[in-house]
């Protein structure tokens, strides 16, 4: 099954994976699922860095907006793309505290995930679109 925590490539021992999961459900269902899979490897290792692009109609209007923070909250950091949403991604998902990063501008949102990515970490990017190509921009990016 595509995209579905698909494996897009590992480089300098992070591991970047793509999620079709688009909706406070389907996010919380995703990390959790990272999750189990992370702590089952031996050793277990790593951080888990959720990355969402908020695409759909929905999502974009803010509807599921109030259910965010919950779904995301057992990811380690969370970086949201504010680009092209109808409502304050920062204030909605305040609740996360520290480890929420938002950004509009594209390639800045990528800097910043690269720059607080660490070997053992997987990098998990969660959108129902192509989200820009990021994948391998992250890929590249981490090399």
């Amino acid at each position: 099954v595509r995209r579905r925590l698909e494996v897009r490539g590992t480089v300098n021992g992070v591991t970047v994976i793509d999620d079709f999961a688009h909706h406070p459900t389907a996010i919380a269902t995703t990390i959790a699922g990272l999750r189990a899979r992370m702590q089952a490897s031996a050793p277990a290792t790593g951080r888990l860095l959720a990355v969402l692009e908020p695409r759909s109609n929905t999502m974009r209007t803010g509807t599921m907006k109030d259910l965010l923070p919950g779904s995301l909250q057992d990811a380690d950091l969370v970086f949201c793309y504010a680009g092209g949403v109808d409502w304050d991604v920062a204030e909605a998902l305040e609740p996360l505290g520290g480890k929420l990063h938002v950004g509009q501008d594209f390639d800045a949102f990528v800097a910043e995930i690269v720059k607080n990515a660490e070997a053992g970490d997987h990098i998990l990017v969660m959108s129902n679109g192509g989200f820009g190509g990021i994948h391998g921009k992250l890929l590249e990016a981490l090399k």
